[in-house]
């Protein structure tokens, strides 16, 4: 089952057990995806499209998270937080530390990187291989100290 698929699943689970938090959350995503299918043009999207979308989606939500923290509006904070873990439920999981840091140096020789003004060929090689099983906010900076080193 790809990963469009099953979050219409669970936007159904979620209306039938009347649950708003799931619902609402869900339902936003799948207008976000419903525009990215429209903007391209194609009936159904690949999970790496779904992901992307996901990515940003969770990206707005800690934005938000920062802006309600700084005017002390903890209440919208709680429902942001839990629409965001909702949305990183369906994120494959993240490589850990090691693994990405593996990924980074290969890169780096197969790029032949020798300075921080190469990071933008290692963060793209990085990032092709790493598939969104990364934050590409941790990625550039693991590519920026791996660098510095160099």
């Amino acid at each position: 089952m790809s990963l469009d698929d099953q979050i219409t699943q669970d936007y159904i689970t979620a209306m039938k057990s009347r649950d708003p938090l799931k619902s609402g959350t869900i339902n936003f995503l799948r207008a976000q995806l419903k525009n990215v299918r429209i903007e391209k043009k194609i009936e159904k999207l690949e999970d790496n499209d779904v992901i992307a979308v996901i990515k940003k989606q969770i990206k707005q939500r800690q934005d938000s998270i920062d802006q309600f923290r700084q005017g002390n509006r903890l209440d919208l904070v709680q429902k942001e937080e839990a629409e965001l873990a909702l949305l990183k439920g369906y994120l494959p999981q993240e490589l850990e530390a090691s693994q990405l840091q593996a990924i980074v140096q290969a890169a780096i020789q197969e790029t032949q990187a020798t300075s921080v003004k190469d990071m933008g060929k290692v963060m793209k090689a990085v990032l092709d291989k790493v598939g969104g099983r990364a934050d590409s906010k941790t990625v550039s900076e693991l590519v920026k100290t791996s660098l510095a080193k160099g």
